[in-house]
């Protein structure tokens, strides 16, 4: 089983937040419950804007940890707009 590494985009503030998991649609579910008291549930609804599979929790983490990095800013927001255009196309 992998994990995924996920960038969700807020339809509400345009903000961007990455995150990991081995469930994807579950974790989906939970960002954007807003009887959660968290930050997504505050900011959402959230959209999924890119999302890449992982061999193992690990290398899950050390991909969500550069993506949340400054050098992996710019990435980040490449990702979102990307999956973004593919989503309207």
């Amino acid at each position: 089983m992998g994990f995924f590494v996920y960038i969700l985009r807020s339809e509400r503030d345009g903000s961007l937040y990455v995150g990991h998991t081995n469930n994807l649609p579950r974790r989906f579910a939970q960002h954007n419950d807003p009887r959660s008291n968290s930050y997504t549930a505050k900011r959402g609804p959230w959209m999924l804007v890119h999302s890449e599979i992982h061999p193992n929790r690990s290398a899950a983490s050390i991909r969500e940890r550069f993506l949340k990095s400054v050098a992996g800013s710019r990435e980040k927001r490449r990702l979102a707009a990307d999956g973004t255009r593919a989503e309207q196309g």
